[in-house]
């Protein structure tokens, strides 16, 4: 009940009762002494009506309480659910470290549900409502939308981190759209994820010089030190680049035995056959791993004297699948060394 309708009611209530008493009970009047001190005469109407004024008074107080408890309960209610909205934006944003701290209890759960939550929307999404909150999370959806696409988004406004995987893309879709280079990306390597450094440099050497490839290296990975090795003596975008860097770039890498074999295959196209020899030489020397390359390497180019040498002084079970190709050559078995690795 509204406080200004109860107030008339009641005052109408009181006048009625007053009206009562007096024209159809008593015109009398009294007198009340208080500690022995005589008060001035009072109507027996108007004393009726002050305990019903009285608690007129105490209901009133009553309600505004209530009215007040539940008038803060509303706020917190639409606080809470702005903060939910917010908390829908950053899940959709991938933002990390989350916390809205949401007090309603029906709010509470789904806040801290969508606060250790990451949300990916399945498919295009357009809400049908002109609520500034809705239209933001169209806004943040179209963004998302857009940069699925491969296009270029302003992600300022949402203050997301560098690793964030939204801003990743998005500074992918700049370099692959040609807004960024692959240079300007290494040079200022601190704004970018590793992962998206190393990529950039895997297509920067394709075409980079010696300088520049030795330039930036930190962001080297296994991809582009197999395309420098297939840039060495080839006939497009020719490399020319000594064994001593090429021993130092490979150096920066955890290469396995599969890796230094198919590094041998990537030179067997173009290196001249002297400068293979020489470098994985060189390289098994220190590393045990890069031996059945140097074999492969040896035995690809007919090298057959230093390559059945190295097996006649290597233990029983070692190299076995060469021994094989060497048994079946002496058998005049002309078998494709690729079959024995």
């Amino acid at each position: 009940m509204h406080i200004k309708r109860y107030s008339i009611a009641a005052f109408v209530l009181m006048a009625l009762v007053g009206w009562y008493v007096y024209a159809y009970l008593t015109h009398g009047t009294i007198v009340i002494d208080f500690f022995g001190i005589p008060l001035p005469s009072l109507s027996i109407a108007l004393l009726v009506i002050v305990p019903v004024f009285v608690l007129y008074v105490a209901s009133v107080v009553h309600m505004s309480f209530y009215s007040m408890l539940a008038n803060l309960k509303i706020r917190r209610t639409e606080k809470d659910y702005e903060k939910l909205f917010n908390s829908i934006i950053d899940a959709y944003l991938g933002k990390v470290n989350r916390k809205h701290n949401l007090k309603t209890a029906p709010f509470t759960l789904f806040g801290n549900l969508l606060d250790h939550s990451t949300v990916f929307p399945n498919g295009k999404i357009e809400l049908d409502s002109d609520d500034e909150k809705t239209k933001k999370i169209n806004n943040v959806l179209e963004s998302i939308e857009k940069i699925k696409n491969g296009e270029v988004v302003d992600l300022k406004s949402h203050s997301l981190l560098p690793i964030n995987p939204l801003v990743v893309q998005n500074n992918r879709n700049m370099y692959k759209k040609g807004d960024i280079s692959s240079e300007d990306i290494l040079s200022n390597a601190k704004k970018y994820t590793p992962s998206l450094c190393e990529e950039v440099y895997s297509d920067f050497v394709k075409k980079a010089s010696v300088a520049n490839i030795n330039k930036y290296k930190e962001f080297l990975t296994k991809d582009a030190l197999f395309i420098i090795l297939s840039r060495v003596n080839a006939d497009e975008n020719t490399l020319e680049i000594s064994n001593e860097a090429l021993q130092e770039l490979s150096s920066k890498l955890e290469l396995n035995k599969e890796d230094y074999m198919k590094i041998s295959k990537i030179t067997s196209s173009s290196m001249i056959p002297d400068q293979r020899i020489k470098l994985f030489e060189t390289i098994s020397n220190e590393k045990e791993e890069a031996m059945d390359a140097y074999l492969y390497t040896l035995l690809d180019l007919e090298m057959l004297e230093p390559a059945y040498a190295i097996l006649e002084i290597s233990q029983p079970d070692e190299f076995q699948n060469f021994k094989a190709y060497r048994t079946l050559k002496e058998c005049n078995q002309p078998f494709n060394l690729e079959l024995f690795i």
